[in-house]
This record gives structure tokens, C-alpha cells and sequence, in this order.
């Protein structure tokens, strides 16, 4: 008697498929009548969906033990040919693996075959179909998906502060939930406080993430970017298969059918403070660089940064960084300015910890460049919102007239709400900024004592000490012959 192993896997989108225990029995009786064993750890069965034969853990574990000596077992039962492969590359090469390097066949219950090279054609062609069906199913699901984001209905797992009480009904708030997120956009907009800051201040609360994980930065900065918050709703931000984010133009965002926990003004300062934060384009991350100062510490002669070199002591072995000009490295500056980390980091820390004591903050507000270009660009957005205007009016007098039906002239008028929305949108990222508008010295100095904690806490890595550094210094230039540090700071608007 052969020994054989059972695979069962359910579609999510395919409602009408056979539920996992009916495949199982169905795939005992085939096994029973051709005179096949199937012992209870050799069924495998997927407890997610996956399109991808790499993200189907139990198939792998399958394949896995299949190529194990001596063979476990000679066949592998299938409900459908569809379940163990949904296209036919895939089908090809694991099955080719099977019986070329382990000499085990695929069989499926509801499919059988004749033996020969028309088998093998019949097999081919019902693949085809199944992957054809698989790709149709799939835009299927997607247009419904879509519609039903665009309706403002939510489709996915609540966040932070929402909770799904009724399958098919909108997220209704938690209440305790509800109050770490005022706390987050509280923070950030109103007490000017960081990402970094806010999460280690939840932290210390007791807070944890949905998932029941401790704050870091990026969960504060997916809460403070999310819409639902302020009762929109946004759908195909990412990709399904590798989770990556789309373009912002292929994002649906929609006024959602919940409860907004903040306002859309209070979302809105937030949205604006995250895109003018000081993050230079093509910036490394700080995870990079090897020391807490690195990427901060500029040559006065070039402004090239200076780069910091692994050095070891030679009385005890101890390890410190030496930074040197990236420019004499490459033989593009003559400059000697190199210098050592036991220099530069207790002067460093004195100087944060000096202007926080003496609370002397003197600010020099940077203008923004492309002035005149930001000008025209604001003049021709507010000349093509005239337009608009002029437009709707038009498609108003062609619906009073009879010469457009009432759904012509609603399906107009929509398009035409659309088009001005985003070019409100548009026009409001060149509204001329505050003349004075400058953090009292009270929240920068409480961000400076922040930072200074965490510099001379043994409990936070380089990487994690650099990014709360970057938050406030721009960047420090350091002038051996004149034996002078200067440090440049920017804080960001309250």
C-alpha cells in the first residue's frame, strides 16, 4: 500500500468552495479506493490564502519534507489541481521537482487523468483555466474593493482606537484607545514634541501598540499620517504581495462612514509639520553611520562631512571613532581637521546642556527658495479655480435649459468637485508661512532636556541617539586651527 500525503487549501475570495474538513474527507475516500494510506501528520493544511507558493508556510513544509531520504510518501492528494499551484509556472517547476528529484506524482479527487502525454496535455490545459480564472477573480475582487473604498466603507483591520463590533458596519471608537491618539496629535502639533519623544513618553505610560508592542517612531508616524483618524478613509496604499507603499496618486482616500476621533484641522497642522520637517532628500538613515555625531560633523573648508574611522587605543585595546573630512579622504581637501570622539562628545553634550540651562535661544528664520516660482505657481492655480467656477455655472444653465438629463449634470458637477478639491489641495502647499511663527523657548528647551536624557542613557543605541540628535541640529562645523565648535540648530515649527 502506498503512503500518501493530503494538501488542502481554501480560496478567502471563493465562497463556495469546499470548506477544509470536506476536503480532507473527500481526500481520504479517493486515497481508500486506490488503495492509498494517508497517516494524520502528512495533511497539510493552509490556514492563510496565498497566490504566491512562498507565503503558503505548510506547502513549503510539504515540499520541505517531500525531498527528505529515505521518501515519506510516493503522492500528493489534491482537491484541485488549483489548490497546489494558481499558475502555471509555479505548477511546473514543483511539480517537475517532485517526480524528477523525489518520484512523487500530483493527483487531484476532482480532476482525474489518463496516463500518457494526453494526461499530461488535459492537466496543462486545466491549470490554464484555473489561473485564468484566478487572474479574473482577483480583478474581480479588487473593482468591488475598490467601489466599496470609494463609498467610504471600511475593509480593513481598525486601527489604534477603533474596534469592528458588527461584521459589515463601520469601526465604532475605544474610548482609552481614543485618548493615547488625541495624546499623539496633541503633542506633535500643540507641545511640538517629536516622534521619538512622543513614543518613549507612552512608553513610560504603560501604552502599547494595537498589536500590543511598545511605541516607536514609525508607529507614531503611521498614527499621525493615518486619515481614519479624522474620519476619512484610505484604501491601496500598499501593494498585497510585498506591502510596499504606491504612489500617493493611486491611493483612494474617501470621507469614511465612522467617527472621527480628532478634527480635520487638527490632521491637517499635523500633515503640514510632517512634510516641512527637516529630512535633506537622499539623507542616509541613521541606522548607518557608527557613531550618535555621524553625519552631523561638517568641514569648515569644503562642508564636505567628515566620516568617522574606527580607532582603538593602544594602552587597553578600547575603541572611539575618529572623524575625518570625507573630502582628504578622497584627496579633494587639504584641510586638517581631523578629531577625536573623547574630544568632541563631552563638548557636544555641555553646549546642549548650556542653552538648556540658560534658556538663550536666538532664532533666524530661513526663507524658502523658488519664491517667485511658488508665486506664479499659487497665481495659475487660482486662475484655473476661477475657471472652475465658470465652468459649473455653465453646466448648471445646460441642465436648466433640457440639454443635459439630471444624472449627466450630477455626474458633471462631481468631476468638477473633484478637480477643485485638488486644486485646493495643491494650492494650499504654497500659502505664505507665518511671519513669526517660532517655538517658545519653553517647548525647545524641554525638547533639548529630552535629548540630552537620552544622549547620556546607556539604555538607547547609536542609531536611536542620532535620530533624536538630528531632530534638532542641523549640523555642527568644527575648526581645529581656531580649536572651535559650532553648532547649528532647527527646530521645528510649533
Amino acid at each position: 500500500m502506498k503512503i500518501g500525503a493530503l494538501y488542502v487549501r481554501v480560496s478567502t475570495h471563493n465562497q463556495d468552495e469546499l470548506s477544509p474538513d470536506a476536503q480532507i474527507r473527500l481526500g481520504k475516500e479517493f486515497a481508500k479506493k486506490n488503495n492509498i494510506t494517508i497517516p494524520e501528520e502528512y495533511i497539510f493544511m493552509e490556514s492563510i490564502s496565498g497566490r504566491k507558493a512562498e507565503k503558503r508556510h505548510d506547502f513549503q513544509r510539504m515540499i520541505g519534507l517531500a525531498k527528505t531520504k529515505p521518501r515519506p510518501f510516493s503522492v500528493i492528494i489534491v482537491w484541485k489541481y488549483s489548490r497546489f499551484a494558481r499558475n502555471q509556472e509555479e505548477s511546473i517547476v514543483y511539480k517537475s521537482l517532485l517526480r524528477r528529484q523525489c518520484g512523487i506524482d500530483v493527483l487531484s479527487v476532482s480532476e482525474p487523468l489518463v496516463d500518457g502525454p494526453f494526461g499530461s496535455l488535459i492537466e496543462r490545459i486545466i491549470e490554464w483555466m484555473d489561473e485564468y480564472y484566478s487572474i479574473r477573480l482577483s480583478d474581480e475582487v479588487k473593482r468591488g474593493m475598490t467601489e466599496k473604498a470609494l463609498r467610504g466603507g471600511y475593509q480593513a483591520r481598525p486601527p489604534l482606537g477603533y474596534k469592528i463590533t458588527e461584521r459589515g458596519k463601520p469601526p465604532v471608537i475605544v474610548p482609552e484607545e481614543a485618548a493615547i491618539i488625541r495624546i499623539i496629535f496633541q503633542k506633535y502639533v500643540e507641545e511640538c514634541c517629536g516622534c521619538f519623544e512622543i513614543a518613549r513618553f507612552l512608553n513610560q505610560l504603560g501604552y502599547r501598540t494595537s498589536r500590543k508592542e511598545p511605541f516607536e517612531r514609525r508607529s507614531i508616524e503611521y498614527i499621525l499620517q493615518n486619515p481614519t483618524y479624522c474620519g476619512m478613509i484610505r484604501w491601496n496604499r500598499t501593494t498585497s504581495e510585498t506591502n510596499e507603499i504606491k504612489a500617493e496618486k493611486d491611493w483612494i482616500i474617501a470621507n469614511g462612514q465612522h467617527e472621527a476621533i480628532i478634527s480635520k484641522e487638527l490632521f491637517d497642522r499635523a500633515q503640514q509639520r510632517l512634510h516641512s520637517a527637516h529630512i535633506p532628500k537622499g539623507a542616509r538613515p541613521s541606522s548607518t553611520y557608527h557613531h550618535w555625531l555621524g553625519g552631523l560633523l561638517k568641514c569648515p573648508v569644503c562642508g564636505r562631512t567628515m566620516i568617522a574611522k574606527t580607532m582603538y587605543r593602544k594602552s587597553n585595546g578600547e575603541a572611539y571613532s575618529y572623524f575625518v573630512c570625507y573630502g582628504v579622504i578622497k584627496g579633494k581637501c587639504t584641510a586638517k581637521n581631523s578629531v577625536s570622539s573623547l574630544l568632541l562628545e563631552p563638548v557636544v553634550l555641555q553646549a546642549l546642556q548650556d542653552v538648556f540651562h540658560t534658556k538663550e535661544i536666538t532664532y533666524m528664520k530661513r526663507e524658502p527658495t523658488r519664491k517667485q516660482e511658488m508665486v506664479d505657481e499659487r497665481k495659475l492655480l487660482s486662475e484655473q479655480l476661477k475657471q472652475l467656477e465658470q465652468k459649473e455655472k455653465r453646466i448648471k444653465a445646460a441642465y436648466q435649459n433640457g440639454i443635459d438629463t439630471l444624472e449627466e449634470y450630477k455626474e458633471n458637477k462631481e468631476l468638477l468637485r473633484n478637480e477643485q478639491k485638488q486644486l485646493e489641495l495643491r494650492l494650499s502647499d504654497y500659502q505664505p508661512s507665518s511671519p513669526a511663527n517660532f517655538p517658545k523657548k519653553e517647548q525647545a528647551c524641554q525638547k533639548l532636556h529630552t535629548i540630552c536624557d537620552v544622549l547620556f542613557s546607556e539604555t538607547f543605541s547609536d542609531s536611536q541617539k542620532n535620530e533624536v540628535l538630528r531632530s534638532i541640529i542641523q549640523k555642527m562645523v568644527y575648526d581645529k586651527p581656531q580649536d572651535v565648535l559650532t553648532i547649528y540648530y532647527h527646530l521645528p515649527d510649533s
